[in-house]
């Protein structure tokens, strides 16, 4: 009888020793976020992923460089995909048959959507999906015991994502962004995904986020935090100038800190975030 077997391990900090375990196992799928996949390349022997057949990414967007290294010195390409916890977890995946690079590939079967449209974002909309691996609703605190069904504007059993996203016509999906992670500056809505996008391509081997602030002249404005060392905004309009990029998506403030607040997850804690921001 064929059988599987999973190894949990306890921290997905430890760059070092992952890639040894994975070796010492034989392990042949690899589950993790951008910022972890980047620190086990960082430390790992070329030989340490020899049996590894499928990289699967999820949580936070992989970056380009990411799905470079491991191509490179793995011989491994990343599947990328995407989901929420209320959808137990997966929306859509890459596979070995259908990928698209950039995308978060194509929907699970089974799966239906709505793309809401919302003002200013001219490609895509915000995503609503269906299906049968949809929660039934939400346990209360404040009414224990009671399962609320989840409902959206298109009726029960619809889950609105709160993403901006865009499917083409084979159905690969591309995240534009959350709806709460644009900047709306002089009536321009901005992408902050977008943004840290374009800084890691000018600055690939540090950590960066982006958050938005009221700002009295513009409505918001974009603050970058970075790990960079001696970051310098003309830099970054340079690198946008030279790649095509409006001036609307360089960030008009740019603060240096040692570390970026982080979940467990590895995900970027943007409240964290705005709250340095806030204190400047």
């Amino acid at each position: 009888m064929l059988t599987h077997q999973v190894f949990l391990y306890p921290s997905p900090l430890h760059y070092r020793i992952i890639p040894e375990v994975a070796y010492d196992i034989n392990a042949t799928m690899l589950f993790g976020t951008n910022t972890f996949l980047k620190g086990y390349a960082k430390f790992a022997h070329s030989y340490d992923f020899f049996s590894i057949r499928y990289v699967c990414a999820g949580a936070e967007a992989v970056q380009k460089e990411t799905r470079e290294l491991y191509a490179e010195k793995f011989g491994l390409r990343i599947l990328e995909g995407y989901g929420a916890t209320e959808t137990s977890p997966v929306i859509s995946i890459n596979t070995p048959m259908d990928y698209k690079t950039g995308t978060v590939g194509t929907m699970l079967p089974g799966m239906d959507y709505h793309l809401k449209a919302v003002p200013g974002i001219e490609e895509g909309g915000q995503l609503f999906v269906s299906g049968p691996n949809i929660m039934r609703g939400y346990f209360r605190s404040d009414n224990p015991g009671v399962l609320e069904p989840a409902e959206s504007e298109f009726g029960p059993g619809w889950y609105d994502t709160g993403d901006i996203v865009d499917i083409d016509d084979d159905g690969f999906v591309t995240i534009k962004g959350r709806v709460k992670r644009f900047a709306k500056i002089g009536g321009e809505m901005v992408s902050l995904s977008m943004v840290e996008e374009m800084v890691a391509q000018c600055w690939p081997d540090e950590m960066h986020g982006a958050v938005s602030l009221p700002d009295s002249a513009k409505g918001e404005k974009i603050i970058l935090l970075t790990t960079r060392e001696g970051a310098l905004r003309k830099e970054l309009s340079a690198w946008a100038k030279k790649s095509k990029i409006g001036e609307l998506n360089v960030p008009k403030t740019i603060i240096v800190v040692k570390k970026l607040p982080l979940l467990g997850t590895g995900k970027i804690d943007y409240q964290g975030l705005k709250e340095v921001a806030e204190l400047g």
